[in-house]
């Protein structure tokens, strides 16, 4: 699949388990999973973050076999889910990154493109989260674009 705003088709991908049952070396039960993504999540780790250190620090490949439900479901049902999904947070981070650079050099053309880019993306991200109900139909990101020109 390509990206969105480049000219190149994206090489790096991880390749899921083709098997939907737990593999058998799993030894962690489904009520320990659940307890150390809440406890995960309580230290301010991301719902991505979670599943790394799950992989790697607890031998858990996915949660999902495990518990029925993703990562994301569980923080849900915990009262410990990020109040924007991760991706849209990622890219409001962004945006406000390069307006922080654009504050100091404001003659970079090349960056407000940038800006421009990310800020499309936030916006018809940030639609299809309010058609799903995932975000409040109230969910507003304010422009800041328009305000360099």
């Amino acid at each position: 699949m390509a990206r969105i705003h480049s000219h190149r088709h994206g090489k790096s991908h991880q390749t899921r388990p083709t098997v939907k049952s737990a593999p058998s070396w799993v030894t962690v039960g489904p009520k320990s999973v659940e307890g150390t993504i809440l406890k995960l999540a309580k230290d301010g780790l991301t719902p991505s973050r979670i599943g790394v250190t799950l992989r790697d620090d607890y031998g858990v490949p996915l949660t999902k076999p495990i518990l029925g439900k993703s990562v994301t479901e569980v923080l849900a049902e915990g009262k410990a889910a990020p109040k924007l999904p991760q991706d849209l947070q990622d890219l409001v981070n962004r945006a406000q990154r390069v307006q922080k650079h654009l504050q100091t050099h404001k003659s970079d053309r090349k960056n407000v493109h940038s800006l421009e880019l990310v800020e499309a993306k936030i916006y018809r991200l940030s639609k299809y989260y309010k058609a799903s109900g995932v975000i409040p139909k109230t969910f507003k990101y304010a422009a800041v674009v328009a305000q360099l020109a």
